[in-house]
């Protein structure tokens, strides 16, 4: 993954490319809203979810009125384990490198009896990913209920599997019943979060040629007022946010909207009034519903000729990808704090990479006197270069070493661990290894970036150049 580099962008608003993608072939770019062209406070937002399906439980007399919302306890990225009713973060081959049970981290012990035998396989409905930010309230109250439910304080049993379908229904009507949106509509500054670079990167799109479109799930009233919130004050003159985009698609049904093919609707004015759509899309046009398959039909593009950018990686970016092959990227809010991070811990990391060249070096010599006194005293091999005290000695020796090296290691290796969260460590890494997340982002993510705005620095005419793939025996290559 390599970044597009402009020396005046601060390295986490860089994009960073896994795919080739030159934007100048690119005829159309369509942008979902929420936590996209749109960026939430998110322990604001997540807290009210959160407050309002615990609330739901409270009606059916749960024990909830003493929980509160932890914004650190869960991270994107992160896969539930109906079975177990753990939380847990894989690697890209699904191995799990670190677990949860409730609230309770578990044990290296506890862990490796649990899953030496189990990999995670997001196809398989045991696993459940937490693939947006959208996710971290339905985490953290599913991690929650589980200690509820070990207690025996729930009102009635459940098992793993079906309490994790109660907590999401509970998170997921919040979304659908109105209130959550109706209450950031009434107060949009407590939520959003103004960017008025990214009013000017749509500018520089649209400019350049490029049909812009605005594909969104929510609905239409809430979609106005965001939209209007968000763009209106940085664009110039009187130029509203309507007249940035040709095709305005909302309560699309994403991700059905790019496997089926659904019919469209026209909204008629500003109360979302509808009706069904007769004719081709149009320019400036405000739809409801439909279908990927008649956008490509009625703008005449299709496939690598639209990119296609959002933040959830199934529902945008994954099945966009995999039915229809558009272009696509990522918008991960969390890799500002992630890239700065790293480059804080950079010289931290520079001293463990020292020690651990040198504990491998310790390493491949103990093995070799393990190996020489093994041959002295079974009788076999090339006569040995000394005795066996003096071979002896030499293994004990290197073993104190290591250990010293080890207590060294130790807290610099710890720390690279935790970096931005105690409990899961970076979003993109699970231990040395690339975590599950940033395998599906490398599989079907062509550009990845923290915000659309980082588009702007970009340019509508770059060309983003995938890097040459490493193997650990490249030479030079970190194992």
């Amino acid at each position: 993954m390599s970044n597009h580099v402009n020396p005046e962008v601060p390295p986490g608003r860089g994009v960073f490319c896994n795919r080739t993608l030159n934007l100048r072939s690119v005829r159309a770019i369509g942008y979902d809203m929420d936590y996209t062209l749109v960026d939430y406070r998110v322990d604001a937002f997540e807290r009210m979810v959160y407050a309002q399906a615990r609330e739901r439980l409270a009606s059916e007399s749960w024990p909830v009125h003493g929980l509160e919302f932890d914004g650190r306890m869960v991270t994107r990225g992160l896969v539930i384990d109906t079975e177990l009713g753990n939380l847990v973060k894989a690697n890209r081959f699904g191995f799990v490198k670190r677990a949860m049970h409730g609230t309770r981290m578990l044990e290296f012990a506890e862990q490796r009896d649990a899953y030496t035998q189990t990999l995670v396989d997001l196809g398989d409905p045991r696993w459940v990913f937490l693939n947006t930010l959208f996710s971290l309230s339905e985490g953290c109250l599913f991690a929650q209920a589980v200690d509820l439910l070990d207690r025996g304080a729930l009102p009635r049993p459940f098992e793993y599997a079906s309490l994790y379908r109660h907590v999401r229904a509970g998170v997921d009507a919040q979304h659908m019943e109105g209130h959550l949106k109706a209450e950031i509509a009434v107060a949009p500054g407590r939520y959003v979060v103004q960017d008025p670079e990214a009013a000017l990167a749509l500018l520089d799109q649209k400019a350049a040629g490029k049909k812009l479109l605005l594909i969104t799930n929510s609905e239409w009233s809430f979609t106005s007022k965001m939209m209007a919130h968000a763009y209106d004050r940085h664009l110039p003159g009187d130029m509203t946010w309507r007249q940035l985009f040709d095709v305005v698609i909302v309560s699309a049904r994403k991700p059905a909207f790019f496997t089926e093919h659904g019919p469209f609707f026209d909204v008629v004015d500003e109360t979302g009034l509808l009706r069904p759509l007769s004719r081709p899309l149009r320019a400036g046009g405000i739809y409801l519903g439909g279908s990927a398959a008649q956008v490509e039909k009625d703008l005449g593009i299709s496939g690598d000729e639209i990119l296609y950018v959002g933040d959830h990686m199934f529902g945008d970016v994954h099945v966009s990808k995999r039915t229809l092959s558009w272009r696509t990227a990522l918008v991960l809010r969390e890799l500002e704090g992630e890239v700065s991070a790293l480059e804080t811990y950079r010289p931290t990391e520079l001293r463990l990479m020292a020690l651990m060249e040198e504990k491998e070096a310790l390493e491949a010599r103990l093995s070799q006197a393990r190996l020489a006194l093994q041959r002295l005293h079974t009788g076999y091999g090339p006569a040995a270069s000394a005795d066996a005290a003096t071979l002896d000695y030499r293994v004990q020796d290197l073993r104190g070493q290591l250990v010293a090296l080890d207590a060294e290691i130790s807290p610099l290796a710890k720390a690279g661990n935790e970096l931005t969260n105690a409990r899961w460590g970076l979003l993109t890494r699970a231990g040395n290894d690339k975590s599950h997340l940033t395998r599906q982002i490398e599989r079907y993510a062509d550009i990845y970036t923290s915000r659309v705005s980082n588009l702007l620095h970009a340019t509508p005419f770059a060309y983003f150049r995938s890097p040459r793939g490493s193997l650990p025996h490249d030479p030079g290559a970190q194992a």
